[in-house]
């Protein structure tokens, strides 16, 4: 496999203006952040930056930090679009704003599909599962964290989608993955974006390296010979695109189809140039 690059490009409600020196200067609707990126090795375009937040980094490498703000921003955040979709915008404790934006040619990609269902795991705040809702899907959503699946059900209600087909799922993803082999499901298409480290709902354990082998052997077991599509990204781990790719090859093999990997990234205004945020793989019958 030769790695590619899925590049995200500015849309009205977000883009990155700047980076460098270990930041990025992003904008947000009529907002601007700042936050930590260290894969942004190089000098920003300017040295003047102006926002009305910044996350602080903790001096835990695993996380942690705070906002610390320049301006008042609004107390429930604002409302952002992408394509025909609206949701919620807002810093979160976790250093993100309710979205990962790097997920937009993701997105199109799978709605080009078309699946007639889909399983998205690891969901957060529904924005994928809304954008393959809306693109005729059935969806099959889970999150362990109940708050992430109720802001889901909030722009769920933003995109006036509050009646789409989608089953919000608080539980462990792993464990869901495992009873739908069980009950022999199947899915046109599966998104997942399982993070570094987590707990499910009653204290389950996830560690990426050690369990997420077994979760994409389940997942295989819920496509079929009509399935279209695996997406896998992998965020913040020292792990090689090339890995995870030979692993939903091997997995994935018996299918036909194609597996490709590589990185995402999105495209800096100031110069073009593009900054990676994640690594991916995927499998499509192509």
């Amino acid at each position: 496999m030769t790695p590619i690059t899925l590049i995200g490009e500015p849309w009205p409600d977000y883009g990155l203006l700047d980076s460098g020196h270990g930041r990025k200067l992003e904008r947000y609707g009529p907002h601007r952040f700042i936050r930590p990126e260290p894969q942004a090795l190089w000098a920003p375009a300017s040295p003047d930056w102006q926002a009305d937040a910044e996350f602080i980094p903790g001096s835990d490498e695993d996380g942690g930090g705070r906002w610390q703000f320049a301006t008042k921003l609004p107390q429930h955040g604002w409302a952002s679009q992408w394509e025909e979709l609206t949701f919620n915008t807002r810093p979160t404790p976790f250093r993100h704003l309710g979205y990962f934006p790097d997920m937009a040619p993701v997105w199109s990609w799978m709605r080009g599909y078309k699946p007639a269902s889909a399983l998205n795991l690891f969901g957060y705040t529904g924005v994928g599962s809304l954008a393959l809702a809306a693109a005729g899907a059935t969806v099959t959503h889970v999150d362990a964290s109940k708050k992430s699946v109720d802001q889901a059900r909030t722009n769920a209600a933003l995109s006036q989608m509050q009646d789409a087909p989608i089953r919000w799922i608080v539980d462990d993803a792993a464990k869901f993955a495992a009873r739908e082999v069980r009950r022999g499901k199947r899915y046109d298409g599966i998104i997942l974006d399982p993070p570094k480290f987590g707990r499910g709902p009653d204290g389950e354990v996830w560690r990426l390296e050690e369990h997420l082998p077994g979760l994409i052997a389940d997942c295989r077991k819920l496509l079929d010979a009509d399935s279209k599509f695996l997406f896998l990204t992998v965020y913040a781990v020292r792990m090689s695109a090339l890995a995870i790719g030979e692993l939903v090859r091997q997995h994935c093999a018996d299918l036909g189809g194609s597996v490709e990997c590589g990185e995402l990234g999105v495209r800096e205004d100031a110069r073009g140039l593009i900054l990676p945020t994640a690594i991916f793989a995927r499998w499509s019958r192509s």
